[in-house]
């Protein structure tokens, strides 16, 4: 709204407001719109949502002594502000001469919509498993196939082309609907592995402005001409402008932070952690990045793996490979405080982040 409003001044060029045409300055604006906007409705939010307490999902398959009763009584669907602040500051700051942040703003709230509709059977209907898991499937692959069309529409040559980290250009051309195919994997496994991330006070908030900072840095680089060609990198008009909501994102996280680090006084939900996973594996699909959300989002990757591998080892021999899943649950229990897990997983998540922005160079 802003970059509409002061292009409406012919003699804003001559003025500070020039700044305004740069997608850096209004990156750095949305981020701390998105910061402050979670910290003015933060205690709002938490007396809103005091009685939204969701039923615990691991009662009854772990030791007792190993679940927080405090945290049973910690509301849930945060996520809601999260979502507001970065689609408030992405609606003043971005612009929507430009399509892909309007296909970013959708698939955040249809991502958020299917988090709530599932937090809402947990919290008001006390189903511990809220709405089934093939349901919530295919909502999260449909909205991923209408981002995926539009990404199809906005820059046909890049969408087919599949990229590996540490090589340059395009390492062979999928045919379309594999192209769908896979990106509908990498956007949907994105967001259930954030999701199953948020399990301890700020886990999944610190995690994941380390993974979006990384993947803002390639969004620029990629919608920057000579950058692109600099380093071997697909050239997309226009993809820089989504380095304005992954910004928001982060000032957002940024302020759920501080509500949500321990003690939190409110959890983000399915709600919340649908919908940035979504994000995230969409902006790696738009930059043709996917097969790097392995190493810039590996903490969320060990998380989603460590179900998948206790699931199918007790399904096949019986026996569990961890003492509980997802894996940060498995340290819990073999010792490690919460806040020991949290930190060293920011870490990691750290050092994941800044080696997968050095791929950038090691070409």
């Amino acid at each position: 709204m802003f970059y509409y409003l002061i292009h409406l001044w012919s003699g804003y060029q001559n003025t500070p407001l020039r700044l305004i045409d740069y997608s850096t300055f209004r990156s750095g604006a949305a981020l701390l719109t998105a910061f402050l906007l979670c910290i003015f409705f933060g205690p709002m939010t938490v007396r809103m949502l005091k009685n939204a307490i969701a039923p615990e999902r691991l009662k009854g398959l772990v030791d007792e002594k190993f679940i927080d009763q405090q945290k049973s009584k910690t509301p849930s669907m945060g996520g809601l502000l999260i979502v507001f602040a970065i689609a408030v500051s992405t609606g003043l700051w971005s612009d929507f001469s430009n399509p892909l942040p309007a296909v970013f703003l959708g698939t955040l709230l249809t991502y958020s919509a299917i988090g709530f509709i599932d937090d809402f059977y947990k919290v008001f209907r006390k189903d511990r498993d809220g709405i089934r898991g093939r349901t919530k499937l295919i909502l999260q692959f449909l909205s991923a196939g209408g981002a995926l069309w539009a990404f199809h529409q906005i820059s046909p040559e890049t969408f087919t082309q599949f990229t590996v980290p540490f090589m340059k250009g395009a390492l062979f051309v999928m045919p379309v609907w594999l192209a769908y195919l896979y990106g509908a994997l990498v956007v949907v496994g994105a967001s259930n592995a954030v999701n199953l991330t948020d399990g301890k006070d700020g886990l999944c908030t610190g995690c994941m402005i380390f993974c979006a900072l990384a993947y803002g840095v390639f969004a620029y680089v990629t919608g920057h001409r000579v950058f692109a060609e600099y380093l071997d990198v697909n050239y997309i008009a226009g993809a820089s402008e989504v380095v304005v909501l992954t910004a928001a994102l982060i000032g957002a996280c940024i302020g759920f932070l501080w509500f949500n680090c321990h003690p939190a006084a409110m959890f983000m939900g399915d709600t919340g952690s649908l919908a940035l996973g979504g994000v995230i594996g969409l902006i790696a699909v738009l930059v043709k990045q996917e097969l790097l959300l392995v190493i810039v989002g590996g903490v969320f990757v060990m998380e989603i793996v460590s179900v998948m591998l206790q699931v199918a080892s007790f399904k096949l021999t019986g026996k569990r490979i961890f003492r509980c899943t997802p894996i940060h649950h498995h340290f819990e229990q073999g010792g490690w405080t919460e806040t020991q897990i949290v930190t060293r997983f920011w870490i990691l998540a750290g050092l994941l982040a800044f080696i997968g922005m050095a791929t950038l160079k090691i070409r």
